[in-house]
């Protein structure tokens, strides 16, 4: 009775001793699924009706520079910049119809010929449209002001202005003073692609 006396104490202070940590030499208590949380807790209570804070999620746009277009010095990149000085959508078709629109006035091989790629007669000191700018962004800034000013355009601007399908403000420049010859009313005008063609960076 002594032995089993003795027995069960050894066991009671062996459950009740904590073990020890060999690397520390600290006791190290091990836990059980009942055994309660020993570290700090916290309690947050939020009210039924407190919504969530809206998320506000910013949105850029990029607008495409004058330097940005004259460093790209091709066509297409002359036919963005007379877009941008005169405040129009910066679209496919409107580029489209302003690079046909400068085929046909002075050839995609050489369309900077005197940094005046729509043989424009405003400012260039040429009224029948052979006169010649400075640089092809001087010759942007006037081709632009002709369109916006200028009431002989009306039907030019107002298809810009709404990113009109090509073939519709090709049509009202057909239709307008620009060229005495009208583009043969579009019998003489090309819709095939135009080709991205250099200038010298002596034009710009």
């Amino acid at each position: 009775m002594l032995s089993v006396t003795a027995v069960l104490g050894l066991i009671a202070t062996l459950a009740l001793a904590p073990l020890t940590r060999p690397d520390a030499g600290e006791p190290a208590y091990a836990a059980s699924a009942d055994s309660p949380h020993a570290g700090d807790t916290q309690r947050v209570e939020v009210a039924a009706d407190v919504a969530a804070p809206a998320i506000s999620h910013e949105s850029y746009t990029a607008a495409t520079g004058p330097q940005t277009l004259v460093a790209g010095g091709t066509n297409h990149d002359w036919a963005k910049l007379v877009l941008v000085f005169g405040g129009f959508p910066v679209t496919d078709e409107n580029v489209v119809v302003i690079t046909q629109w400068m085929r046909e006035e002075n050839g995609p091989d050489n369309w900077w010929n005197r940094n005046n790629p729509l043989n424009n007669g405003n400012g260039s000191g040429g009224g029948s449209g052979l006169g010649s700018y400075a640089t092809l962004q001087v010759g942007a800034e006037y081709a632009a002001d002709s369109l916006r000013r200028l009431s002989f355009y009306d039907a030019i601007e107002a298809g810009l202005d709404a990113s009109a399908p090509a073939a519709t403000t090709a049509a009202a420049i057909w239709q307008s003073p620009w060229a005495t010859s009208h583009y043969g009313n579009g019998a003489h005008w090309s819709t095939s692609p135009v080709p991205v063609v250099d200038a010298p960076a002596s034009a710009w």
